[in-house]
């Protein structure tokens, strides 16, 4: 019979991966996410990042008050970052309508596309040799 299950430190943690599993079984595999999916996506990684950092800690060390209040507060950092972030998103989005956001993609192509095109003239220059 299949099974699953999670790990965690504290219910908190457990419930934010079960919510991550239950939303990739919607997902449709893309290349595109939101700015506020990459956000929470990084906030994740950096409590993952923590987590691992505090588990590699010599026992004493690892079961210190000390640690275990970095870690928290690395984690409490994480989450109003992320909250600071994605508010300040909504409230870009809610005033211009998302035109800002819209703008701002479009110029990173945009940028892009230059770029490539820049580095396809100076490669050009150096086969040529002029």
């Amino acid at each position: 019979m299949p099974t699953l299950s999670f790990d965690g430190e504290t219910h908190g943690e457990i419930v934010v991966k079960v919510r991550r599993w239950l939303a990739s079984m919607d997902e449709e595999p893309s290349g595109n996410i939101s700015a506020v999916e990459a956000i929470e996506q990084g906030a994740e990684l950096t409590k993952d990042a923590l987590r691992i950092i505090a588990a590699a800690a010599p026992g004493p060390i690892a079961q210190s008050d000390l640690l275990k209040g970095l870690t928290s507060m690395g984690y409490k950092a994480t989450d109003a970052t992320k909250g600071a972030l994605v508010a300040g998103l909504d409230s870009l989005e809610e005033a211009t309508g998302g035109s800002v956001v819209r703008q701002v993609s479009k110029a990173g192509r945009r940028a892009t596309y230059e770029m490539n095109a820049t580095i396809a003239r100076q490669l050009l220059k150096t086969l040529r040799g002029s």
